[in-house]
């Protein structure tokens, strides 16, 4: 993964269409110092939950990463500021809860974890499974989308997000 987000960092720096921060130019990484495993046990245990490995993995190499197109991708978060959908955006949960053909999504959102897109116009969402032997979901969420826009993995995620900026 940590070879994805260096790609993306330098492709997203040389195409020059988006703003950056001069430390992010000079090292060429749009991403952060990497999270401590103290950091991701103490979100775990405020979660409540065992955070998937690929995710881990991720917060191993960046706590956090800059989106290369802040209107297609999110930003992610650090460690210290995820949280459960619930409760940094109840009112998108009740608007799936209104529609009966949605609820299915509205279950979904309502146990999502947002770990991107915090005051952006989408959210990347980890989705924790129902069972033990089930997989975690991974969502972008926008109401333009609409709805989710889910994805195999978090590399499979940003694997996409570079695709897109080649194409670009």
């Amino acid at each position: 993964m940590k070879k994805v987000l260096k790609k993306i960092s330098e492709t997203a720096i040389k195409q020059g269409e988006f703003s950056f921060t001069t430390e992010q130019v000079e090292a060429k990484w749009l991403g952060s110092q990497p999270a401590t495993l103290a950091e991701i046990q103490e979100a775990e245990t405020k979660l409540g939950l065992t955070l998937p490995s690929d995710y881990k993995d991720f917060l191993l190499i960046t706590n956090g990463f800059t989106t290369p197109n802040e209107n297609v991708d999110p930003s992610f978060s650090k460690i210290s500021d995820i949280a459960f959908l619930k409760d940094v955006d109840p009112q998108l949960i009740e608007i799936w809860t209104e529609n009966d053909e949605l609820l299915e999504v509205a279950i979904k959102l309502a146990r999502s974890i947002i770990v991107g897109g915090v005051d952006e116009e989408q959210y990347f969402l980890l989705i924790p499974p129902i069972s033990e032997n089930a997989d975690w979901e991974y969502w972008k969420f926008a109401s333009w989308i609409p709805g989710e826009d889910p994805y195999e993995g978090l590399e499979n995620y940003f694997i996409n997000v570079l695709d897109f900026l080649k194409s670009s």
